[in-house]
């Protein structure tokens, strides 16, 4: 067969009574394995140092494009070329496997895009750097060693508790962020634990989810906190000064607050993704997928007004590199210290942004579109710009904006 195009796998088709096998004439050993059932997946055929002809799975046709597949059949049969096995290194990991090979797993795994998270799409990358970043912090020095099977409820709950108390909380190194603890970063990370667990046991790399039936911490019940009328006024204050010294900076704040757009929504914001015509960002890839989000003519003309540096295609650009800029959660806590204003984050930002809608009287529903969230099929209703929508946007937004500008 010729090379493995999506043209040519696409015009594969099963057999009822056999498994069809199509071969890449470019890179010998990969190809694609389609069972009477109607499942298919790439797959790399090699033979071991021994002599033994092997066959390992690499992922679906669902999940991974032909040039995924190839690149990871390239890997795959490079170590072979070095004299390693990678079947029997998969089949090492399913006999006793400590957490953090299981982790491990999970994160090679769903940095692929062979894991499928919310409403069955690849694992989202903010996601994964979340993930990665918890297990780094919390899982593998309290838990990293043990081995997956050994684990009971006892453990994992012990686990959380040490989160909750503490014991992985580190002071700041460098730009990083302080980590502290407490019942939400502990429950969180349970969970996280527990869809590892329970994917690895889908796949077969454990034999079950030691974290069935663990309870998560209750949170502490706090009234999430949101800014007031006098409190924006205040903020807005603040950053009409320090647009002289920061005007990045200002613009990025600003931008939150007029859409409720999350952190890294706003920071990593494209130029091409700017709808001015619609009044609209087309995000290609957010939390719950692509999305379109209506937003006011006031952050529409700001941000028609940030200049263009460089060649660079971000909105708000870094002031070292080609990338975005990203010091903003050091940027509010000065302006909180100037307006006197309990600590401001870029999620307080947000929830300002939803409860001033819901104080204008717009729905949850409404509020929901709004802000790009998923339950209930929200997002897709709203995916072709709902007039009443973006008229919610624009009327949210102008009021902000007002506020800011005192």
């Amino acid at each position: 067969m010729p090379k493995l195009t999506k043209r040519a796998v696409e015009a594969l088709r099963p057999e009822p009574d056999r498994e069809v096998f199509a071969w890449d004439n470019e890179l010998r050993g990969f190809g694609v394995r389609l069972r009477p059932s109607g499942a298919s997946s790439y797959i790399i055929q090699y033979r071991n140092s021994e002599g033994r002809s092997r066959r390992l799975t690499l992922g679906s046709l669902q999940v991974l494009t032909p040039e995924q597949a190839r690149g990871l059949a390239r890997d795959k049969l490079g170590l072979v070329c070095k004299g390693e096995d990678p079947a029997d290194e998969r089949k090492a990991l399913r006999g006793a496997p400590t957490v953090s090979q299981v982790c491990d797993w999970y994160l090679e795994e769903a940095g692929a895009g062979r894991l499928l998270g919310r409403k069955r799409r690849p694992v989202a990358a903010t996601t994964l750097a979340l993930d990665r970043s918890r297990i780094d912090t919390h899982v593998r020095p309290l838990l990293g060693t043990r081995m997956v099977r050994a684990l009971t409820i006892a453990d994992l709950e012990t686990f959380q508790a040490h989160i909750a108390s503490g014991k992985t909380a580190k002071e700041r190194v460098g730009r990083g962020g302080v980590t502290t603890g407490g019942t939400g970063v502990a429950g969180r990370t349970l969970g996280m634990l527990h869809t590892i667990f329970e994917q690895a046991a889908r796949w077969g790399v454990i034999e079950t989810n030691p974290a069935k039936g663990a309870r998560k911490v209750a949170g502490d019940n706090k009234r999430e906190r949101r800014l007031s009328a006098a409190e924006v006024t205040a903020l807005g204050q603040v950053m009409r000064k320090a647009r002289d010294e920061s005007p990045t900076a200002a613009a990025a704040v600003t931008l939150m607050l007029l859409t409720g757009f999350r952190r890294m929504e706003a920071l990593a914001l494209r130029r091409e993704w700017i709808d001015a015509g619609a009044s609209c960002v087309r995000f290609p890839q957010t939390k719950t997928g692509a999305q379109v989000r209506p937003i006011g003519q006031a952050a529409l003309r700001l941000l028609q007004m940030q200049p263009i540096l460089g060649n660079s295609a971000f909105v708000f650009p870094g002031e070292i590199g080609n990338d975005h800029f990203v010091g903003v959660s050091r940027v509010l806590t000065r302006l909180s210290v100037a307006a006197k204003l309990e600590p401001v984050t870029p999620h307080l930002l947000r929830h300002t942004f939803a409860s001033f809608a819901g104080d204008l009287g717009y729905s949850e529903l409404t509020v929901a579109a709004l802000l790009g969230h998923a339950s209930r099929g929200v997002t897709q209703r709203y995916v072709h710009l709902d007039k009443a929508t973006q008229l919610a946007a624009d009327e949210v937004c102008r009021t902000i904006s007002e506020l800011l500008e005192g």
